[in-house]
């Protein structure tokens, strides 16, 4: 029987991708109609902002710990979280966890060494890309993070908390993501990691400039091959396992 995955989930647009793809991923594995087992926990998304907002990465990290804890008594084998900026905390989850889980940029930073990527931009909010999470996965093999300067940092953050975490996808904001995909490329990316669970509902391979590293579909897949048992179980990480 396949594993019974948990998803420690943020807000509702990025975790309800992540989940629609393992689901409709599923058959392509498992055959007609089927999946791995999955159960979802997640608090009010604005508890995850407020402690955002103080940068109390503890905070961050108790409350996953909690859907941890939760999803561990509903029958779950390891977690994955579909919320690229709560990766901050990981440090602070992993020695407390009681289940394993995948690390999302350390999904999308093997995937890009697969796709021999060397200099990638990065999108996200301002909270993700003000942190290390991704500069530190891709220095780790090599690969170079960019970042966009401060003001479209401040931009690309407005428009995943103000309209993509609320499910309102606006022509004007591709259009705005586009262009700071071409200024990546003007920078000599190669590629672009989609660092948001909600940027990939506007932006993918037919409309950006660069090609696209979608860190939520990525994560699906990677959780679904591990539920399964095809994965490089490398990715599965807790306080004992590395």
């Amino acid at each position: 029987m396949p594993q019974h995955i948990g998803i420690v989930a943020c807000s509702a647009e990025g975790a309800a991708l992540c989940y629609r793809n393992i689901c409709s991923e599923g058959e392509t594995l498992l055959g007609a109609y089927a999946h791995p087992e999955i159960s979802m926990h997640t608090p009010s998304f604005a508890e995850y902002v407020h402690c955002l907002d103080r940068r109390d990465m503890q905070g961050v990290g108790n409350l996953m710990l909690a859907s941890a804890h939760k999803l561990a008594r509903a029958g779950a084998d390891f977690l994955i979280c579909p919320d690229n900026t709560l990766h901050q905390a990981f440090d602070y989850v992993m020695p407390q966890s009681p289940l394993p889980w995948l690390h999302i940029a350390e999904i999308v930073a093997e995937e890009a060494m697969r796709r021999k990527y060397q200099r990638m931009g990065l999108l996200g909010t301002a909270w993700l890309v003000n942190s290390a999470v991704y500069p530190e996965k891709l220095a780790a093999r090599g690969l170079q993070c960019i970042r966009p300067d401060d003001r479209h940092r401040l931009e690309v953050g407005r428009i995943i908390m103000e309209e993509l975490v609320r499910g309102l996808f606006k022509p004007e904001s591709i259009a705005y993501l586009h262009a700071v995909i071409q200024m990546f490329k003007e920078r000599s990316c190669d590629a672009v990691i989609l660092g948001c669970t909600e940027i990939p509902l506007i932006i993918n391979d037919m409309n950006s400039p660069l090609p696209t590293l979608d860190s939520t579909r990525l994560l699906a897949r990677a959780a679904l091959r591990r539920a399964v048992g095809t994965s490089d179980s490398g990715f599965l990480l807790n306080g004992n396992v590395s």
